[in-house]
């Protein structure tokens, strides 16, 4: 009897697997980082300014300097979204949640039975080997190092970082970390308590226990220093008077969107052939990096989460524990991974 052959379900999704809120923002003073609860919440003000001419202009005009003078004098006004810390306080305060969710093995869409048992088999063979070790490792140092902070990070004189493990509405565990003490664009560093939150993450993704965390991040920039909020994409940019630049809030509370959050968490990818010169970059199916307009995993070189899922389980080729765990990340990410027919 003929057997028919294993292609992959048109509809496939996984739902995400760390489940991390929007970060919220507030401002304090560095000596006070003990007791934060009631720390001040920073709003997202207005203001207009005027800017000068200086994007690039036609050859008409840079070569006439009458034309130069003539553009240049012309008003660039701007009505743009601004947030800072007040200037009695030197310090910057990002909090949000995390919830580490079990049962990778399961999609939460699948139309085809054959091809998820195979899929749940391919899964579980990883679980057996892998346990998720090396990736819950990874995302704990991406809480540790504060990458999920972006350009907030940048010049700080101090990041401290500290993670809650809450059970019943109580704190098992904390950790506290210097996030400078973690290199960006390496994962080859470690101690107790990192292993220890990662332990945590593990336990979480395996299902054997539930995780849910409380992060909060704090940095020393200074008084009254601009802090950055996640920044709104306004898609309907018709008409005058529009803001240039348009700052997330949340209940007039300065704040990150959850998806940059999670962009940072899993930021683990250095297994792909550029790593070297680029560092670790955020898990895509195409290792796509959009400020570089890039794809660092081309299908053509098989490096693409299509390629080496496909082979896995429809070929039962497994890749390299590498690339393994960059395919099982993938997954942790979430989103609709359905065939197409050509």
């Amino acid at each position: 009897m003929a057997t028919t052959k294993l292609t992959t379900a048109s509809v496939l999704a996984f739902e995400r697997k760390l489940s991390n809120s929007d970060a919220l923002m507030y401002s304090g003073n560095w000596a006070n980082t003990a007791s934060a609860s009631d720390w001040q919440v920073i709003a997202v003000t207005e203001k207009s300014v005027r800017g000068t001419i200086s994007n690039r202009q036609k050859n008409a005009v840079q070569s006439d300097p009458g034309k130069l003078d003539a553009e240049v004098q012309k008003p660039n006004l701007q009505t743009v979204d601004v947030a800072a810390l007040p200037f009695e306080h030197d310090t910057l305060k990002v909090a949000f949640s995390l919830r580490i969710l079990g049962d990778l093995f399961l999609p939460s869409a699948c139309n085809c039975q054959d091809y998820q048992t195979a899929l749940q088999n391919t899964i579980n063979s990883y679980i057996e080997t892998a346990k998720f070790e090396e990736l819950a490792l990874r995302y704990a140092a991406n809480l540790a190092n504060a990458r999920f902070l972006w350009r907030n990070r940048v010049g700080a004189d101090a990041v401290q970082v500290r993670v809650k493990h809450i059970e019943d509405q109580k704190t098992v565990a904390e950790w506290v970390f210097n996030a400078h003490d973690f290199d960006l664009r390496s994962f080859d560093h470690s101690s107790d308590d990192l292993v220890a939150l990662g332990k945590v993450i593990q336990q979480g993704l395996l299902g054997d226990k539930f995780a849910f965390l409380k992060v909060e991040a704090f940095v020393l920039l200074g008084e009254g220093q601009e802090v950055f909020p996640s920044q709104e994409l306004i898609l309907d940019s018709s008409g005058k008077g529009k803001k240039s630049k348009t700052l997330y809030h949340v209940a007039d509370v300065a704040a990150m969107h959850s998806q940059k959050i999670g962009n940072a968490l899993r930021t683990v990818d250095n297994w792909y052939n550029q790593a070297a010169d680029f560092g670790p970059i955020s898990v895509e199916p195409f290792g796509s990096v959009t400020n570089r307009g890039k794809a660092f995993r081309q299908p053509k070189e098989k490096m693409d989460f299509y390629t080496l899922l496909d082979g896995w389980v429809l070929k039962g080729e497994a890749p390299a524990m590498e690339q393994q765990h960059y395919v099982i990340a993938n997954l942790i990410r979430g989103g609709v991974f359905g065939g197409k027919g050509e």
